[in-house]
């Protein structure tokens, strides 16, 4: 059991994202997508959960770190592959898929939905991406070796950028070849490698620099939590996740003044 919390949720509301702030509107139009994933998955059996900084959010808050402006959630390979297929037909005017094959110069190995009705820029390396809006990111996990999920076969796209930050058609064109080669023949190699050896461990799929290591008992069976006004799917032991992720999770940052992410800009389009 974790302790209860010590703080003033009112407090931290009026503080970080209050009604009406940007920061509050964009936590709202990830919600809705949210709200649409979950529907989703729930229609066609796709098991999946909050992840990272959201399930932190559902335990410690009831809803969003009030300073967040992320949402994750996570699901088995198995699943995000099946997942995949059935979402171009399944979202709503207004949300998009955001994946290797909707967007031709994405080079993440994780899907985002977008919402189409406003801009976000986090910074250099969305802005090859076609779809700019807010977003949800859903990861894939897979049993792999830890030491092949750590080779950084997809890092060098961000060494591309970082080099030329004007994002040529030329640094485009390596950038595609990178992610297609990975896609198409390592990744898949390395998986069967992983598969024929017995792999365990659970991580994040190759491609993605998260590194931590789960335990599948920890994930199934999937249970539920509220997240501000919807039951949300959640792992089964929420403690031992967020304990390993983020240690004494259900105290706040020492430092509250240095907890938002960068984002450059933001716009709504009403």
């Amino acid at each position: 059991m974790h302790d209860s919390p010590t703080f003033n949720q009112e407090e931290l509301r009026a503080r970080f994202n209050p009604d009406g702030s940007p920061l509050r509107r964009q936590q709202m139009v990830m919600l809705e997508m949210a709200k649409v994933l979950d529907r989703i998955c729930k229609k066609h059996n796709i098991p999946y959960f909050l992840y990272a900084g959201s399930l932190l959010g559902a335990i410690r808050h009831d809803g969003f770190i009030p300073w967040d402006d992320d949402f994750d959630v996570a699901l088995l390979r198995k699943d995000y592959k099946r997942l995949m297929k059935i979402l171009p037909d399944e979202l709503p005017p207004g949300i998009v898929l955001q994946n290797n094959d909707t967007d031709k110069n994405y080079y993440y190995f994780f899907a985002k939905l977008r919402d189409k009705k406003s801009f976000i820029d986090e910074g250099l390396y969305d802005h090859p991406f076609k779809e700019r809006g807010i977003f949800i990111d859903i990861f894939p996990l897979d049993r792999l070796w830890p030491c092949i999920q750590r080779l950084p076969l997809q890092g060098y796209a961000y060494t591309l950028l970082r080099a030329d930050k004007s994002c040529s058609e030329k640094t485009l064109r390596k950038i595609r070849l990178l992610t297609w080669f990975n896609r198409r023949i390592s990744f898949p190699v390395l998986r069967a490698f992983c598969r024929l050896t017995g792999a365990k461990p659970l991580l994040c799929d190759l491609g993605i620099p998260f590194h931590r290591i789960y335990d599948l008992n920890d994930v199934f069976p999937i249970g539920s939590h509220v997240f501000e006004d919807t039951e949300f799917s959640v792992p089964a032991d929420c403690h031992n996740m967020l304990q390993d992720m983020f240690g004494n999770y259900m105290k706040l940052p020492e430092d509250l003044d240095h907890v938002y992410h960068h984002i450059e800009k933001l716009e709504f389009y009403d």
